[in-house]
C-alpha cells in the first residue's frame, strides 16, 4: 500500500572490494550503498532485516528510513536497485537512494490483472495475455502504489486494454504511451492455426480458377500431294 514506512538499521562499511564483500555475504550481510545528496555511502545490512523491511505491505515501493550505525538520525530512501545471486536466490547487493518526501520521483509499479476467470472471451477458450507487466509513475514517494490492478473480466476475444484504460489514484501519474497495449485476449491459437490454412486454401482456389487451361497447339496441315500423269 502508499505511504508504507518500514526502519532499517545498516553500518557503514569502511572497506570495499570483492574480498570485503564476499566476507560479509558469508556473515549474512548485504553490501550496499545508499546514495543521497552528498557523497555515495557504502553499507551493509542484515540479509534478513533487509528482506523483512521489502516484503511489507508497501514491498519495493516501501519508504525505508534508514538509520546509519545506530546513530538515531534516519534517511527517507527507496530501494534503487538489487541484485540476485542467480543459484542461491539470495540479494547480494542493493541501491538504496535517499529522497525527499515533498519532491515526485519517477518509479516502475508491477500490473497485477483481475477478473481474468471471468472474461467472456477466455471463458470461450479465448489466451489472456499481458504485455505489459510494470507501468511507469510519477508520485510522491509516499504516494507510489505498491501494485496497480487492471479489471479485466469484460474482455472478449480481439478486446484490448491500454494505459489510457488503467485508473490509478490521486497524485499518480502514468508516464507511458497512453495507447500502449497492457493486456488482451487472444483467440486460441488452433484456432488461429485453422483459420490461416482456411485462408490459404482459398488463396490457392482462387489461383487454380485464375489460371485459364493452356492452349493445345494445331496440328500442321499436311500438303495435298500433286498428281501428275505420264504421257
Amino acid at each position: 500500500m502508499a505511504g508504507e514506512r518500514t526502519k532499517l538499521v545498516v553500518v557503514q562499511r569502511a572497506e570495499t572490494g570483492s574480498r570485503e564483500t564476499r566476507r560479509l555475504r558469508k556473515q549474512g550481510l548485504v553490501p550496499g550503498v545508499l546514495y543521497g545528496n552528498g557523497d555515495p555511502v557504502a553499507i551493509s545490512v542484515a540479509e534478513r532485516e533487509l528482506r523483512r523491511a521489502l516484503t511489507g505491505g508497501g514491498g519495493l515501493h516501501a519508504i525505508l528510513d534508514v538509520e546509519i550505525d545506530g546513530a538515531g538520525k534516519t534517511h527517507p530512501s527507496i530501494l534503487k536497485d538489487y541484485q540476485v545471486d542467480k543459484i542461491r536466490g539470495g540479494v547480494t547487493h542493493v541501491d538504496l537512494q535517499e529522497v525527499r518526501l515533498d519532491e515526485t520521483i519517477h518509479a516502475a509499479v508491477t500490473v497485477q490483472l483481475v477478473g481474468g476467470d471471468d472474461a467472456p472471451g477466455v471463458r470461450e477458450g479465448g489466451v489472456l495475455q499481458q504485455q505489459l507487466r510494470e507501468l511507469s509513475v510519477e508520485a510522491l514517494p509516499l504516494e507510489v502504489p505498491s501494485a496497480i490492478e487492471l479489471d479485466v473480466s469484460a474482455l472478449a476475444i480481439g478486446d484490448n486494454l491500454r494505459v489510457s484504460d488503467v485508473t490509478v489514484p490521486d497524485g499518480v501519474k502514468l508516464l507511458d504511451e497512453p495507447e500502449t497495449v497492457v493486456a488482451s485476449v487472444t483467440a486460441p491459437t488452433r484456432a488461429i492455426e485453422l483459420e490461416v490454412e482456411a485462408a490459404e486454401g482459398e488463396e490457392a482456389a482462387e489461383a487454380a480458377e485464375g489460371e485459364a487451361p493452356a492452349a493445345e497447339p494445331a496440328e500442321a496441315e499436311a500438303p495435298a500431294a500433286e498428281s501428275s500423269e505420264e504421257g
